[in-house]
C-alpha cells in the first residue's frame, strides 16, 4: 500500500474551486434554489406535499376587536389605601377589629398590584396580588387572601 503524502483532509487543495466547477457555482442563493420560502409553489412543490401539507392556506378563525380582548381590571394598593375610608362608609369594605376587610373580588378587580403607599392595617381579599403589594400590606401590619377564581 502507498504511504499517503497529503492528508486526506487536503485533497483538491490547490485546484481552485475544489470540484465545483467554475467560480460561483458553489455560491449565492442560486445553487440552494432561492433564499427563504422561494420555490413552495415550483420546484421544492414536492417537499411542500411530503412534509408540510398545510403549508399554504387558511384555518380557522382568529377573533379581533376590543369584545375578544381579555380585560384584567388592577388596582394599586395605594388606591385602595386612598379610598379605604370611603369604602368603608359605603358598605364595601367593614372593620374587623383594628383591620379594614376590602374584598376586591366583589368590585370586579382582577389583581391588586404594589404601586402607592399602604398605612392602615388592611386585611385583602383578592384573586390575584403582586409580590410587592403583599410585602407593603403585611408590613403596615395586614394580611392577604387569595382565593380561587
Amino acid at each position: 500500500m502507498v504511504v499517503r503524502r497529503e492528508k486526506k483532509s487536503r485533497k483538491m487543495h490547490g485546484y481552485r474551486n475544489r470540484g465545483w466547477g467554475n467560480v460561483g457555482q458553489h455560491r449565492k442563493a442560486g445553487s440552494r434554489g432561492g433564499v427563504g420560502a422561494a420555490g413552495m409553489h415550483k420546484h421544492y412543490w414536492s417537499w411542500v406535499v411530503k412534509y408540510f401539507p398545510d403549508w399554504f392556506g387558511k384555518r380557522g378563525f382568529t377573533p379581533r376587536g376590543p369584545e375578544h380582548t381579555p380585560v384584567v381590571t388592577t388596582i394599586n394598593v395605594g388606591r385602595l389605601n386612598e379610598i379605604a375610608a370611603d369604602l368603608v362608609r359605603t358598605g364595601t369594605a367593614v372593620y374587623d377589629g383594628n383591620r379594614i376587610v376590602i374584598d376586591v373580588t366583589k368590585m370586579g378587580i382582577a389583581k391588586v398590584l404594589g404601586g402607592g403607599r399602604v398605612t392602615y392595617p388592611i386585611k385583602l381579599i383578592a384573586y390575584d396580588v403582586s409580590e410587592r403589594a403583599k410585602e407593603k400590606i403585611e408590613k403596615a401590619g395586614g394580611e392577604v387572601v387569595i382565593v380561587g377564581k
